[in-house]
Formats: C-alpha cells, structure tokens, sequence
C-alpha cells in the first residue's frame, strides 16, 4: 500500500486558486548585526534566531535554537528583502530546513523608519495593516510523515511583533 503523497483534499483551479492554513511559527530573534551602507546603496541585516513555536492543524513543534537567522537586504527604495534559513524540529523529532524569502515594506513613506525605532528604539508599535510582510518558504526534510513539504507551494502572512516575527503559513492546492 502506498503512503499518500498530499495530506490535502481538493485542488486549485487555473481561475481559482484555493489556500489551505498549515501552521504558523512564531520567531524570537536574539540579536541583530548590519553592514549599514554598500556601495549599492542598499544595506545588509543579519538577525540571529533564538527560538520558536510552530503550531497548527498539520505541523507542531520547534525552531531549533540558533540554527540560523534572516540575512535581510535593505533595499533603496525601502524594501527589506528577507532570505532566512532555520531548522524546525517537528515533535515527532524530525528535522525540517526551512528556506523562508520574502518582502518586507510600508505602506506609507515612514512606515519602515517607524518600524526600526518600534524595534530599536522603544517608538510606538507599528499596526499591521501599515506593511507587507509576505514569505515564500520551501522545505527539505527526509522522506517519511512530513516529506509532503517538499511538493507544496506555500505563502506566509507575517505580523511584525517587537522581539520577532508570527507567521502563518498557507498551501497553495
């Protein structure tokens, strides 16, 4: 008997796309490092990642402490472009690589200023509906309960918060 390859029911349509929520993962970051001004004009940051809860209807467990971080690049025109790289423990105990690269921007000419003095600075909180904070993660792990990972487009919808990132990840069916 063979092991279903898709724990999902149902499919997209070519005029229909359909989402299904997965989990969501929320990041505590631990502390942050830049290269401030590169001859591009753009910047580099590097937040380390210090823990983190995965939780939902089809994966539970942990980020794996300090397995890696976000190397962010500030781009000129005020958006952060996000390329992070962590491993998930599921509570099975398998291991999972998560490969997370998305967009970070304001929807208003301050809103990523705003953003960092919020983070570095005690301002005030940024609400969510003032920025993008979209994610595009793709997965390896070995084969067996969560190898479906790695045949699945998946979206995440990020809500900043002050010490890390909520995320909830959507596949694509």
């Amino acid at each position: 008997m063979q092991e279903a390859v898709t724990p999902f029911v149902g499919s997209s349509a070519p005029d229909l796309p359909k989402l299904e929520f997965c989990f969501e993962i929320q990041l505590k970051f631990a502390r942050h490092d830049s290269i401030a001004a590169m001859p591009s004009g753009a910047g580099r940051g590097f937040v380390y990642l210090e823990s983190g809860e995965i939780r939902g209807p089809r994966l539970n467990g942990a980020v794996m402490p300090f397995s890696g971080g976000d190397w962010a690049l500030f781009r000129p025109d005020d958006v952060l472009a996000t390329d992070a790289r962590y491993m998930l423990r599921a509570d099975d105990g398998t291991n999972i690589l998560m490969h997370n690269r998305g967009y970070l921007w304001g929807r208003r000419p301050d809103t990523l200023k705003r953003m960092q003095d919020w983070m570095f600075r005690g301002g005030p909180e940024v609400p969510f509906d003032e920025f993008y904070l979209r994610a595009a993660p793709s997965f390896e792990t070995e084969k067996g309960p969560h190898d479906w990972l790695m045949r699945h487009i998946f979206i995440g919808i990020g809500q900043r918060q002050f010490d890390g990132n909520l995320i909830r990840y959507y596949a694509l069916l």
